[in-house]
């Protein structure tokens, strides 16, 4: 029976191997046409690799929390410790899922948003709220602005899908295509936040805790969502001047 350590050890390969695939086919639905082959072949790659990534930050979160204490001798502060890598971890790894959850319900039920309602897309979605709830708390009392940085932006992200998906009125046609790209762009933002966390430490162990370089991918991944909202919006009001009729 494997040991904690090495049964951590194994965690981080499988995560790093999940990873990977998640972190190299991310970008290929956003280069590829949308709704093409390759779109939904790299999607479902990336989903693929950032669920069993998620899973496995889970997994490793616990251990980080209830493991071995020396694992990591060159970390003093135990408190900040179990912040990183175990509740951020954790709320990284079910923020994952439900960004992944989330992107791919909203194209399966883009003619039906009632169904995102049922107790099956609310679970994971109260689950994402309420980690990310207790990331933030706990990085307030250890003094770490970057675990309530993490989990106001999953909170957040959350509160806009639940207007979505409970929103009385029916949405404007093709309002799911945006819901599907924000989530997993939020996807890519949390995987890669999680998984700069399983490298840096082993790679720059004095940089571990530096909020600069855990808030890289936050900043580049709302940068796309900006860029390719705006982007978006401008094309919709093209289309729709250039289908307005000519006043007679």
């Amino acid at each position: 029976m494997l040991d904690g350590m090495a049964l951590f050890e194994a965690l981080v390969v499988a995560h790093v191997v999940t990873g990977a695939v998640g972190l190299t086919a991310f970008w290929g639905p956003i280069v590829t046409r949308k709704g093409a082959a390759n779109h939904r072949k790299w999607g479902r790659a990336a989903c693929y690799g950032f669920l069993g990534a998620g899973a496995l930050a889970i997994a490793m979160a616990f251990l980080s929390l209830y493991g071995p204490e020396h694992r990591h001798p060159e970390v003093t502060d135990r408190a900040l410790f179990d912040g990183l890598f175990g509740w951020m971890m954790l709320y990284l790894g079910v923020l994952t899922i439900g960004f992944v959850d989330y992107g791919l319900a909203v194209v399966k039920h883009a003619r039906d948003r009632a169904a995102l309602r049922s107790g099956r897309y609310q679970t994971v979605i109260a689950a994402v709220v309420v980690t990310g709830v207790w990331c933030g708390m706990y990085g307030f009392a250890v003094g770490h602005p970057l675990m309530m940085l993490v989990a106001f932006i999953g909170i957040v992200a959350m509160l806009i899908q639940q207007r979505y998906i409970w929103r009385s009125e029916n949405p404007p046609r093709g309002t799911h295509v945006g819901e599907h790209f924000r989530a997993l762009i939020g996807m890519g933002i949390s995987a890669y936040t999680a998984f700069l966390s399983v490298g840096l430490i082993r790679l720059v162990p004095d940089q571990v805790f530096n909020p600069a370089i855990w808030a890289g991918p936050s900043v580049i991944g709302v940068s796309l969502i900006l860029w390719f909202t705006v982007r978006g919006k401008r094309a919709g009001a093209s289309k729709a001047s250039g289908a307005r009729p000519h006043p007679q």
